[in-house]
């Protein structure tokens, strides 16, 4: 196993997949199928959820609870981005349908995808597979679009993603 020397961003989205699963059993190689990462990158990475004190000794309970925390308070400062330039893609941030439904805007958030049927802003994944994860889990997709405005959300936005960021992590049902 590698030296720790801090967390990733695909890290969140590992916590996040596991937390769409519900309580249906997991293995690692079923994280790395549906995320497009290899297993010894899924390991490490809930080696260093783990020792972030984001999952437990077992790696399979995410703590639900202090991954919200970081992710209200800690994902914009460590992750941060700045919206690129007109692209195709998939819907992101407040651009996501749920979000749509919360808001009216002119501008257009994506993630950059070739085959996208949309045209926006780009955002940058936090890793470069996000789209064809996303594509598959609509639970998961959602989160991460709500992640995005975590990134660069103004405050009307933030307060409305952390609050349905809170649903779905917090009152979802846990193994």
């Amino acid at each position: 196993m590698k030296q720790h020397s801090g967390m990733r961003p695909h890290d969140i989205v590992v916590l996040l997949k596991i937390i769409s699963k519900g309580n249906t059993p997991w293995r690692h190689q079923d994280l790395s199928n549906e995320l497009y990462i290899s297993q010894s990158e899924i390991s490490e990475s809930l080696h260093r959820s783990q020792l972030a004190g984001l999952i437990d000794v077992d790696k399979k309970k995410v703590y639900r609870q202090s991954l919200l925390d970081f992710i209200e308070y800690g994902l914009r400062y460590v992750y941060p981005v700045k919206p690129g330039s007109m692209v195709n893609g998939i819907y992101t941030a407040h651009s996501h349908p749920f979000m749509q439904q919360q808001f009216k805007s002119e501008v257009n958030y994506v993630w950059p995808s070739e085959r996208g049927p949309v045209r926006g802003l780009s955002i940058e994944p936090l890793y470069k597979d996000v789209v064809k994860a996303a594509i598959s889990d609509e639970k998961l997709y959602k989160m991460l679009a709500l992640i995005d405005i975590m990134r660069v959300g103004r405050t009307r936005e933030l307060k409305i993603a952390i609050g349905e960021l809170h649903k779905m992590i917090i009152n979802e049902p846990q193994r």
